[in-house]
């Protein structure tokens, strides 16, 4: 009789834990794995990503792009001592992340993947 209640409670502990995993991590889906035709699509659209590497914005912004962000159109704004750069000054940058489009319009903060498809053009890879 042992025997049997044992294996009752070693298949009960590994439903338990298995449904707490899908409680815990209900959300986590994985997003677009290839955007490098879509991060170069918009740096030939002439679409500009302006950040500090000391923001944390900036670098969700980046985290987005997953091996990608290397071919992202994306211009550094703070020098090492923080301050800005000349490019970034000249062009009017005052908060990160921004992002600048070819008809002079621009959005600031952390912008979605879609929305930069929108503002671009770019087709977004299926997700």
């Amino acid at each position: 009789m042992k025997k049997k209640n044992t294996g009752f409670y070693i298949i009960l502990a590994i439903l338990v834990v298995l449904g707490l995993g899908f409680l815990i991590y209900p959300s986590v889906k994985p997003g677009p794995t290839n955007l490098g035709p879509f991060a170069s699509c918009l740096k030939d659209k002439g679409v500009a990503f302006y950040g500090a590497f000391w923001c944390p914005h900036c670098a969700a912004q980046k985290k987005l792009f997953g091996n990608a962000v290397d071919l992202l159109p994306y211009v550094e704004c703070s020098n090492p001592d923080e301050s800005q750069t000349q490019i970034c000054i000249d062009k009017g940058i005052q908060s990160y992340p921004t992002w600048v489009f070819p008809d002079g319009s621009r959005n600031t903060g952390e912008t979605s993947l879609q929305t930069l498809a929108d503002k671009s053009g770019c087709t977004l890879p299926a997700q």
